[in-house]
């Protein structure tokens, strides 16, 4: 099953708001990078992602679970871009900050580290052990 990393920054919306938001989650808005937004179309109900405080903080602080797939953004005038609706799971013992991420060499090749301001990423199986290994899960 793929993995993703959905990025935030914290002042936008954080953590602590996405699991204020429950079992109903929250539709992921915003998404106007074509790349990040055939990584969104890809995405099924049920596959997990990482959630990482961009900016402020960067970190991977949590688990998020995909519970509505690809569907137009209301946000968008244009009408080009959609958006998944999105669930916390649960939050990493440890945050796993980016420092951390360049540090690990299990991660070098991580879409993370080489396109940093893609706000929707894959991430590989293993890095997606590695991640949690770190954040202490």
């Amino acid at each position: 099953m793929p993995h993703w990393l959905f990025k935030s920054e914290p002042s936008a919306w954080s953590w602590d708001e996405q699991v204020a938001a429950g079992e109903a989650g929250t539709p992921w808005t915003g998404v106007r990078n074509h790349l990040a937004k055939k990584h969104l179309q890809a995405m099924r109900v049920g596959e997990r992602g990482f959630f990482y405080h961009s900016n402020d903080g960067k970190a991977v602080v949590g688990i998020v679970a995909v519970i509505r797939e690809y569907y137009p953004d209301h946000t968008d005038p244009s009408g080009r871009f959609g958006m998944v609706d999105l669930k916390a799971v649960e939050p990493l013992p440890r945050p796993v900050t980016l420092d951390a991420v360049k540090a690990e060499p299990d991660l070098a090749d991580m879409v993370l580290i080489r396109n940093s301001r893609l706000s929707v990423q894959p991430v590989t199986e293993a890095e997606w052990r590695a991640v949690r290994r770190l954040g202490g899960l």
